[in-house]
């Protein structure tokens, strides 16, 4: 498809690009918002920068030239030890989990019309972790921890959006809903966890806290088999998605089928969410501070689902980085290293006029 950039004025809105091309023998014109290019431009540049610095940083510093020979099979064995085996799949388990987390965000906030309505919020989270931890503990259930992980995002969905009546679109209710299962979820957690042997308690405690280490490489390759086509999906939708946001009769009027829109949203967003728990654990605030910060370099009250999904890849792999440099040798769990960033971030929000002035 062939692209002219810029076109006149008076055909352009102002802040737009027009691209025009063919498909086929059909003309394709297409509108792009001129500071959300740029921005996940940027954001991509970030995402490789960081994602160079995970490989190159750790208890053995290495070059970026000693890391790329070391992914093409060349140099020391150790060096291709290092960088193939611990080091890769963790930034590739980092970059999902953090992207998973913020686009499942991004179409919470969407559909419950309430920018404080992500799985971390509301308890999918949590209930997703129990779940994960009742098969890794030794309770009989033959399941494997990412699909015991769907069934607790499920459940807990379900029941929000049960609880808070009218489709879940009274936003108020359905995050009251999710923090009392949410907590549920995690006195079941810590109850499971005081009843084993310390040995099972040990193994399931990355799914309690959220780590990227020695994570496993079949869920994390689930995740990113699934992660793609997701967001496509959401790209798709993105146009009903800005209307959701309006009152239902309006986007009735403007011919949305609510019902479809709630029910598709909520397939991605919890398969999203309990594919990342199934591999990271419950890691906090993602999944709100990155849409968040994708709306303020946007400048967008829409939905921001590529920048959001960038944000989030962006915002784990740095906490992933911080968490392991920080106190090294020690290691401070991902899990922790957002909560703490994220917790100011969230009081912020809470503390600005204009959060406090949305639904």
């Amino acid at each position: 498809m062939n692209a002219e950039l810029p076109i006149s004025p008076s055909t352009t809105p102002r802040g737009f690009w027009l691209l025009k091309g063919q498909v086929g023998s059909r003309p394709l014109s297409l509108l792009v918002p001129k500071r959300a290019l740029v921005v996940n431009i940027a954001l991509f540049v970030l995402i490789l920068a960081a994602a160079t610095a995970s490989l190159c940083m750790g208890s053995m510093s290495l070059t970026p030239a000693e890391v790329w020979n070391a992914l093409w099979g060349e140099g020391p064995a150790l060096h291709k030890l290092v960088v193939q085996e611990l080091r890769l799949h963790r930034v590739l388990a980092g970059f999902a989990t953090g992207a998973a987390f913020a686009l499942s965000g991004c179409l919470m906030q969407t559909l419950a019309r309430n920018r404080l309505a992500t799985p971390g919020i509301i308890g999918i989270d949590n209930v997703a972790t129990a779940f994960a931890v009742a098969s890794v503990i030794g309770t009989g259930i033959s399941l494997a921890p990412p699909a015991m992980s769907l069934i607790g995002a499920a459940t807990a969905t379900a029941l929000a959006f049960g609880l808070s009546g009218d489709n879940g679109s009274r936003g108020y209710r359905f995050i009251i809903a999710g923090v009392a299962i949410g907590a549920i979820g995690g006195a079941v957690t810590q109850f499971m966890l005081s009843r084993v042997a310390i040995d099972d308690a040990n193994a399931a405690f990355p799914w309690t806290v959220g780590s990227l280490n020695a994570r496993s490489k079949d869920a994390t390759l689930l995740l990113g088999v699934a992660l793609l086509p997701c967001l496509l999906l959401a790209l798709r939708w993105a146009n009903s998605l800005r209307l959701v946001q309006v009152s239902d009769a309006v986007s009735i009027g403007l011919g949305i089928n609510l019902k479809a829109v709630r029910r598709n949203g909520l397939i991605l967003s919890v398969l999203l969410t309990g594919l990342a728990v199934a591999v990271a654990g419950p890691v906090g605030l993602v999944a709100l501070v990155g849409p968040e910060l994708a709306r303020t370099l946007c400048r967008h009250r829409g939905v921001p689902l590529l920048a959001a999904t960038q944000c989030g890849a962006l915002l784990m792999l740095l906490a992933d980085l911080a968490g392991r440099m920080m106190l090294a040798p020690l290691e401070i769990p991902v899990g922790i290293v957002t909560a703490v960033v994220g917790s100011p971030y969230l009081l912020w929000m809470l503390l600005n006029p204009s959060f406090r002035s949305q639904p």
